[in-house]
């Protein structure tokens, strides 16, 4: 099921912002084991898009069957392009019997998706509480990691290039962020962020 008012909410203003495709799959875990296998079919097809940034997998945890993919690209267009794609048709038709329940697609602007709950994908965290939560993680991460890397320079020699290193900060950072900590964070305080 695509969330048609996730995907055009904001349209003109995202054309040229890069955007996140969220996708929700509820697979049996005796077919996971196949889903992987198609996963790595369908992730090097996407990546061959233009516009495409990135993925992240979010495999379940034990005892849960919801897999939640990630994909970056450029801007809303070229992420329409893939998902309306020839090459995603043919390949989400092999894939229709590992489902249980219908695909789910979302499409958010900037760090949106970050403050979405899936289970109400219509109720997005206020803005000044996004801006608290994002600050408090990347403050601290902005003085440690050059801390450590200083403390690693003697490996990487990384202080007699100081652009090259400013983006190794960054690049960990983002990372960080992005990939282990919002996700974690966010549901850990959903009772305060997504709170009226």
């Amino acid at each position: 099921m695509i969330r048609k008012d996730s995907i055009n909410q904001g349209t003109a203003k995202a054309i040229n912002r890069g955007v996140s495709l969220i996708i929700r799959h509820h697979v049996a875990p005796k077919n996971q084991e196949a889903y992987e296998n198609w996963l790595k079919l369908i992730i090097p097809a996407a990546a061959q898009f233009p516009g495409h940034q990135s993925v992240h997998v979010l495999r379940p945890a034990h005892g849960n069957n919801k897999f939640e993919i990630a994909v970056r690209f450029a801007n809303e267009e070229l992420a329409h392009n893939w998902l309306n794609s020839q090459e995603r048709k043919l390949l989400l038709a092999q894939s229709q019997s590992l489902f249980q329940e219908q695909e789910m697609l979302e499409l958010y602007n900037g760090i949106d998706f970050w403050f979405t709950q899936s289970q109400a994908p219509n109720k997005v965290a206020t803005r000044w509480k996004q801006w608290l939560l994002t600050t408090a993680v990347i403050w601290p991460l902005t003085m440690l990691v050059p801390e450590l890397l200083q403390a690693l320079d003697g490996i990487f020699s990384l202080s007699a290039h100081p652009i090259l290193r400013q983006g190794v900060v960054v690049a960990i950072v983002v990372g960080l962020v992005v990939y282990l900590i919002m996700p974690k964070l966010v549901s850990m305080t959903a009772s305060w962020l997504f709170a009226k």
